[in-house]
C-alpha cells in the first residue's frame, strides 16, 4: 500500500497514512473565499459608492440603472450572477471549495464521511456546474466592459491623466483577461479536442494559441488567486475614494 494511501478499514472522515499536516493547504482557501464571497455580497447589496471621476468599480459594471428607473435594488445586483457563475463554476474553484467547504474531499488520499453517496456532478445542484465555458463566453463580454472602463479611467475632465485609481483599474483588468485566457475550457475550444492540428481547419493557428493558452493555463490557480484578490481590491479602492476616506493621487 502506498504511503499515501488510507489504512485498511479506516474510512472515516480524515482517515489517511499521510504523514504531512495535510489540513494546512485549506486555511487560505476558507480565508480567502469566506472573506472576498462575505465583502462581495455586502458591496454588491451596498448600491453606493461605486464611482468617482472617471473610475467605476468592478463589481457595478457594466453599470446599469444607476438611478432607479425601474430597478429599485442595486445596480451590482443586475450582473452579479454572471461574474459569480463563471468564478464558482470555474475548474480549479471547484477543486478549492469542495475541498475546503464540502470535504469532498478533504485532501488527496484523505476520506470524506464513509456514508456519503458519490454522484459526481450529475445531479442538481452541481449539474450546472457543466455551464463553464457559457459563463466563458459572457465572460469575454462583460472583460469588452471593464477595459472600456480602464480606458475611461485616463480622462479626467476631458484631459488626458493617470492616477492611482488608473493604474489599479488597468492592473486589475489586465490579470482578469489573463485569468479568463488560462481557464481550461477555452484551451480545450482552441484546440484540446483536436487529435490531429495539421488535419483541421486552421490548424496551424489552433496549434498556435493552444501553445500560448497551454502556457498561461499551467499557472491557472496563481491567475485565479491574483485575479480575485485585485478586483476585490480595486472596488476597495474606488470604494473609499469614493466616499472620501481617503483621496485619490494624481500621476500625471
Amino acid at each position: 500500500m502506498s504511503a499515501g494511501s488510507t489504512t485498511s478499514g479506516q474510512h472515516h472522515l480524515g482517515a489517511t497514512m499521510r504523514p504531512d499536516a495535510w489540513w494546512l493547504e485549506l486555511i487560505p482557501v476558507i480565508i480567502l473565499l469566506g472573506v472576498f464571497g462575505a465583502y462581495a455580497t455586502l458591496r454588491a447589496l451596498e448600491g453606493r459608492f461605486y464611482e468617482w471621476g472617471p473610475y467605476l468599480s468592478p463589481f457595478y459594471s457594466p453599470l446599469i440603472d444607476a438611478h432607479h428607473r425601474w430597478w429599485p435594488w442595486s445596480p451590482a445586483l443586475l450582473i452579479l450572477a454572471f461574474p459569480l457563475g463563471f468564478r464558482v463554476t470555474c475548474y480549479y474553484y471547484r477543486k478549492a471549495y469542495y475541498r475546503a467547504f464540502f470535504l469532498d474531499p478533504p485532501a488527496c488520499a484523505v476520506a470524506e464521511p464513509s456514508k456519503r453517496r458519490y454522484r459526481g456532478e450529475s445531479a442538481f445542484p452541481f449539474i450546472l456546474q457543466n455551464l463553464h465555458r457559457y459563463f466563458l463566453y459572457i465572460g469575454f463580454i462583460f472583460l469588452a466592459f471593464l477595459w472600456r472602463d480602464a480606458v475611461r479611467a485616463f480622462v479626467f475632465d476631458g484631459h488626458f491623466g493617470v492616477g492611482v485609481g488608473t493604474v489599479i483599474m488597468l492592473l486589475d483588468v489586465t490579470l482578469l483577461t489573463i485569468y479568463a485566457l488560462s481557464c481550461h475550457s477555452l484551451r480545450h475550444l482552441i484546440g484540446g479536442k483536436l487529435d490531429c492540428f495539421s488535419c483541421a481547419r486552421f490548424g496551424g493557428s489552433r496549434h498556435t494559441a493552444w501553445s500560448w493558452l497551454t502556457v498561461l493555463n499551467e499557472r491557472h490557480m496563481l491567475y485565479a488567486w491574483v485575479s480575485l484578490i485585485t478586483v476585490g481590491l480595486t472596488d476597495l479602492y474606488i470604494r473609499l475614494v469614493a466616499c472620501g476616506s481617503i483621496t485619490d493621487m494624481r500621476l500625471f
